[in-house]
């Protein structure tokens, strides 16, 4: 079952396509991939994160230092008669570490285990912007259907608000029948304005999310199988969650930050070779003993230099016992995160079973709906039903699509947040195209191998894009939903129910044409 579901995700990377040009999920991805600042942010600190290694590393090489000076002897001794006037002079040193009680070696040890919690977070970092990025990109097509369903809906309201002063004209209804037409129609006017205004705030998002405005967004790609119980899925969530990887990583860490404490209590071995050349200029022995003396000194020493702590205030101790507490804190921190993994996992789940079984009831709502309206303006035309009861019909009809669109929307977002908790939603899982893929090893390959003082990066420049000047113009309602002399609808003008696909396992209803 786990290799089909694996085989599965790969559905995630097939996006529809079609003649007019359209946005799919797969470029929303691809192009927040490459241009979204929480993502570009994250990969930076990561680097910043691998400078750590060579930093842990540099204290066990070897380090080279040199000084210079230039000293005028204003005022010499009166029992001196070999004193210089002035002296310039170079001092170098190389001290090598050979003892250091293990501090280096755990130090970058505990820089490795920090390098690896950073990729993991990165990716906890990727999952849950696609997951974002899915979240904007739905509910744009939600609230585009919402637009459109309300837009028909004021427009049918209209033909009746038409209808009924006719025949309040011709003495068929009264003016309570003309009220309640009015009514319905200044609510239904209200609830296209809101859906507009809840596009529009979409759109912003999206905007923000993805970086550009939408543009007619395609539906998207089938969700792949899920685990058919719970806790199979928290099986897999807790193996790969990026966002648990990270805690047992920096649990790992503070592992070695204790060795790296108790190195404080034991000696240090340093090899050390250092050298000094005084030149006297010609100064030394000036009375006339000059030629007595040599201008030039030089000294070579070499040796070892032990450093033994006997007593140091108890930092030592009060270190080891504060690395000891830290390292309580990222276990509780494991289980923590497990928690959230579990109970998130099963928290999308739950949404997402129970989203399929409200699409599964909001298609029978909306074929009954649509059966009961048809029933009930006929019904009106003979006497049996009066106004307000088709009104109240139209408005449950429109109640029953909403919610048809809103969960076909719910269930898909909850699927792929579902897929983030198993640690199933990266780029790696999603073949995205664009170019090859953000490789987080090349940095610190690089950057552990340069030994060189001198060394930099380019200046940092931007990577994201920005928005400012980008607008999310509202596209216009769709085509009205109208209706035919006898009641039933107008095929060339009904909107579609829904403009997402139903998630897997649920079969996608369309219009009929």
């Amino acid at each position: 079952m786990r290799g089909a579901w694996l085989a599965g995700v790969a559905l995630l990377a097939i996006g529809a396509s079609g003649a007019a040009r359209a946005d799919t999920l797969r470029e929303a991805f691809a192009r927040v991939y490459a241009t979204n600042p929480t993502l570009s942010g994250a990969r930076a600190n990561l680097r910043a994160t691998d400078e750590n290694v060579s930093i842990a590393r540099a204290p066990g090489l070897p380090n080279i230092a040199a000084t210079g000076s230039y000293n005028e002897f204003l005022k010499r001794s009166a029992n001196s008669f070999a004193a210089p006037k002035r002296a310039a002079g170079l001092n170098a040193q190389v001290s090598v570490p050979v003892y250091a009680g293990g501090q280096i070696r755990s130090q970058i040890r505990a820089a490795d285990a920090r390098v690896d919690a950073g990729r993991s977070q990165l990716r906890s970092t990727e999952a849950s912007l696609f997951a974002e990025t899915v979240g904007a990109y739905m509910d744009v097509i939600r609230d585009q259907s919402i637009v459109e369903l309300n837009g028909g809906n004021v427009r049918v309201l209209e033909t009746n608000l038409r209808a009924s002063q006719d025949r309040f004209e011709a003495g068929d209804l009264t003016r309570t029948d003309v009220a309640q037409s009015d009514a319905r129609l200044a609510l239904a006017r209200a609830q296209l304005q809101s859906a507009e205004a809840e596009l529009q705030a979409s759109r912003e998002n999206y905007l923000r999310v993805i970086g550009k405005p939408p543009e007619n967004l395609e539906p998207p790609p089938p969700l792949p199988p899920f685990p058919t119980d719970p806790d199979d899925a928290v099986d897999i969530a807790v193996q790969n969650n990026p966002a648990l990887e990270t805690a047992r990583r920096q649990s790992i860490a503070a592992d070695y930050d204790i060795g790296v404490a108790r190195s404080t209590r034991l000696p240090r071995l340093n090899a050390v070779v250092s050298g000094a050349y005084t030149s006297y200029l010609g100064t030394l022995g000036a009375s006339g003993l000059g030629n007595q003396f040599s201008q030039v000194d030089k000294t070579v020493t070499a040796g070892l230099q032990a450093t033994l702590p006997l007593y140091q205030g108890g930092e030592p101790g009060a270190r080891i016992r504060q690395a000891q507490a830290v390292k309580s804190g990222t276990l509780e921190q494991i289980t923590a995160t497990e928690r959230s993994v579990v109970a998130d996992t099963r928290t999308a789940y739950a949404r997402f079973r129970a989203s399929e079984a409200v699409i599964r009831s909001s298609e029978t709502a909306v074929a009954a709906n649509e059966l009961a309206l048809e029933g009930s303006r006929a019904e009106q035309t003979v006497g049996n039903r009066i106004l307000l009861d088709v009104l109240n019909a139209e408005q449950e009809l429109l109640n029953s699509r909403v919610t048809l669109v809103t969960a076909r929307r719910d269930a898909y977002v909850a699927g792929f947040v579902l897929l983030a908790a198993m640690g199933k939603a990266e780029a790696r899982d999603l073949g995205l195209d664009g170019g090859s893929l953000y490789d987080p090893t090349l940095n610190y390959r690089r950057v552990r191998r340069t030994l060189n003082d001198w060394d930099s990066d380019p200046r940092p420049v931007p990577v994201a894009t920005r928005t400012v000047g980008l607008t999310t113009n509202q596209p216009a309602v769709a085509p009205p939903r109208e209706t035919t002399p006898s009641g039933t609808k107008d095929p060339a003008t009904t909107p579609p129910v829904a403009a997402a696909p139903a998630p897997p396992g649920t079969p996608v209803t369309r219009p009929q044409k």
